[in-house]
């Protein structure tokens, strides 16, 4: 039995814990809060800031984990590089934590390795950010080098936006780097994110790719497969395997792309399980978070069937705590579709609440319908 501990114990932690459950390991979830998702399901929790580096020694040292798992990218990962020195196992990789962490390290790693990317550059203010998106050319898109789920992302289209979008993704950063990417808007046709499955004995595989659509730099829902030209998905798949292997560890990762008429362009790369592959749950035989277990157990994975499938969030609308939820029985009245609800003890504005899931034709109008008749009070 591997004891594993996990870093961020949201909804897709919670999926995860589930994963391995299965396969026999012992889980601490770990987060900032009581009573995050993860926690409601591991075997044992542990409530402090991964950002505080004292209290992340304390925990590795008081558990002696086999296996640290980070979810999360709003960690103190210098302290990972460490401790994976003194052989705690990091997955995928310390490095992969560190680097993945910001937005500028594992962007200039893509560039070192040919990779095709956005123009983009950095600012640490105002006024520099200006500069830099003058010099890029508008409309350009604003993003803090540490967040997730696409935290105060937002595109300026002229100059008159730059303030505003400055302190947008100041209030919507994690960490403590004040620094965002700034980066040409592209107008691409799709989206997708590509699951990457590095194993610790065997060749990277490769899920069917995920279309997905954003809003205010956050997943609303995604279908799987996304159909797209074979040359395309082969050049996503060579782009992926060139990062991934550079980054090392065994492990998922969602890669993400965008897709223009004439060519494959990088986005962005999280070393674990992706929100928009919650799809996975319903629409692959291994979901992302049984193939993430797989890959860091060590085991063995002969095939990954996949059926149309879809997702669609279900959000909340204002503050609050113990939430409720209506609509569940008319939702799940549909044939072939089902509902996550995560379990998050409190609610705001925008945040993710659960998932509604639908396989089969037509599926992503069904998982869609879904979720709108599913209310947060």
């Amino acid at each position: 039995m591997k004891k594993i501990l996990l870093l961020g114990s949201g909804e897709l932690g919670k999926e995860f814990v589930i994963s391995v459950k299965r396969l026999g390991c012992h889980v601490i979830a770990c987060d900032s809060y009581a009573g995050a998702p993860a926690m409601q399901v591991a075997d044992e929790y542990c409530v402090f800031s991964m950002l505080d580096e004292t209290s992340l020694r304390a925990a590795i040292a008081k558990y002696q984990p086999d296996l640290i798992v980070p979810e999360i990218e709003a960690i103190r990962t210098e302290v990972l590089l460490e401790v994976e020195k003194e052989g705690f196992e990091v997955i995928p990789s310390a490095r992969a934590a560190n680097l993945t962490m910001n937005r500028d390290r594992i962007r200039d790693v893509a560039v070192g390795l040919g990779v095709r990317t956005a123009k983009f550059s950095y600012a640490d203010s105002a006024a520099d950010l200006l500069a830099k998106a003058t010099e890029i050319g508008f409309p350009v898109v604003i993003k803090p080098v540490m967040s997730s789920s696409g935290k105060g992302q937002s595109v300026a289209k002229t100059p008159a936006d730059i303030q505003h979008c400055w302190e947008f993704a100041c209030a919507g950063m994690r960490g403590d780097r004040q620094k965002v990417i700034v980066e040409e808007f592209i107008h691409f046709e799709f989206e997708i994110t590509l699951l990457t499955v590095r194993q610790r004995k065997g060749p990277t595989l490769f899920c069917e790719p995920i279309g997905h659509v954003q809003e205010r730099g956050d997943y609303q829902y995604s279908w799987q497969p996304q159909a797209m030209a074979p040359n395309y998905l082969q050049a996503a798949q060579d782009m992926a395997e060139k990062v991934t292997t550079d980054l090392g560890g065994a492990g998922l990762f969602g890669v993400e792309f965008f897709v223009t008429k004439d060519e494959v362009i990088f986005s962005e790369l999280s070393p674990r399980p992706h929100d928009t592959g919650m799809v996975t749950l319903v629409s692959q035989s291994l979901s992302e978070f049984d193939l993430h277990a797989r890959a860091i157990l060590g085991l063995p994975i002969p095939q990954i069937d996949c059926v149309e499938g879809a997702s669609a969030v279900v959000l909340a609308d204002k503050e609050g705590t113990n939430p409720q939820f209506t609509g569940v029985p008319a939702a799940l009245s549909e044939p072939g579709v089902d509902v996550r609800i995560f379990g998050k003890p409190s609610t705001r504005p925008y945040r993710r609440m659960a998932v509604a899931l639908a396989k089969g034709p037509n599926a992503l109008q069904r998982a869609r319908d879904a979720a709108g008749k599913i209310k947060v009070v």
